[in-house]
């Protein structure tokens, strides 16, 4: 049964919507203390009506023998999110719905999603991907093995063709090697796993991170002391901007937020860039300009060219002003 979990005193009249038996709760807590919950499922959200359906259909579909059940953190949404994740009550195991609307940012929704769960095990996946047939298993496998791990990513489920060779999704066949400069592998966020217990050591994600915050938590927990283990059978399809506009932004705001990434981790061994390293880029990226003259390479190139511009923003932002 659907359950709603609000924090005491937070934001009290954003979600009277959500009408839930008395009863209803207090049998499913009662049965959390009977049998213990293996893994949670935390999906972050904000107004993702059109595509939350499809995710949590995905995980209706998932058999695992353990006991499992899926978090829905409530970014704050307007639209009908939360009808469509109540549609779902009936069909997969311990379903909530958690308030996250104190604080924008995926970073806090995650955390909030954390606290209120019940898995020794948390699995994170988004609202906008869809988990492929055995994730929930796999990433549980994993799991037992590892205290950390990342899923593999697809693009030829959710994507138009030409939308996924223009944007070229990473994690398809291992870790993202993070290259500029190099420094310690990473995953996206959806798809992340980890044994709670480890969460909840490191901080969970750091909240000031609006962008790159899976980044920023991967290498934290890395320099914890625990290896990031990529799972190839947990594989999620991930869907990609919607437009080129898009993609360009989310390009912009990732090369601003890399800036800020070095500058926190310098102190923590990352290699220190050069001007020679900068001006090598902009070269390669000149060298790069014939791509202009086709379509999917030229939204490559403007992608790259945006995440250049990102960096000189981030630069100042971060280096300059030390914002």
């Amino acid at each position: 049964m659907l359950q709603s979990v609000r924090k005491e005193g937070e934001h009290g009249n954003l979600h009277d919507d959500r009408e839930v038996a008395a009863d209803a709760a207090a049998d499913a807590d009662s049965d959390a203390t009977q049998h213990e919950v293996k893994l949670s499922v935390i999906i972050p959200c904000l107004n993702a009506e059109r595509t939350i359906g499809e995710q949590l259909a995905a995980l209706a579909g998932q058999c695992w023998p353990e006991r499992w059940e899926v978090i829905v953190a409530d970014n704050g949404s307007t639209d009908g999110t939360l009808a469509v994740v109540r549609s779902f009550a009936d069909r997969l195991p311990g379903l909530r719905v958690v308030d996250a609307s104190q604080r924008r940012g995926s970073g806090y929704a995650r955390n909030r999603g954390a606290a209120a769960a019940r898995g020794e095990w948390l699995a994170f996946c988004d609202a906008d991907d869809v988990v492929a047939p055995g994730w929930v298993a796999a990433m549980g496998a994993a799991l037992a093995r590892h205290e950390f791990v990342a899923s593999r990513f697809r693009d030829d489920l959710v994507n138009d063709p030409q939308r996924a060779f223009a944007q070229r999704l990473p994690q398809q066949d291992g870790l993202q090697q993070y290259k500029y400069p190099r420094y310690l592998p990473h995953a996206g966020g959806s798809g992340l796993g980890i044994r709670a217990a480890l969460h909840r050591a490191v901080g969970g994600f750091d909240e000031s991170f609006l962008r790159l915050q899976d980044t920023d938590y991967c290498w934290r927990v890395q320099l914890h002391g625990a290896a990031l283990h990529f799972a190839p059978e947990a594989v999620v399809h991930c869907r990609m901007r919607s437009s080129a506009l898009k993609a360009l932004r989310q390009a912009y705001l990732w090369g601003e937020y890399n800036v800020r990434l070095y500058a926190k981790y310098r102190a923590h061994g990352m290699p220190r860039l050069t001007l020679q390293d900068g001006a090598r880029q902009w070269l390669r990226l000149l060298r790069q300009a014939r791509w202009l003259t086709e379509r999917g390479w030229r939204e490559r190139w403007l992608w790259r060219l945006s995440w250049r511009l990102g960096r000189i923003s981030g630069s100042i932002k971060y280096r300059v002003l030390g914002l």
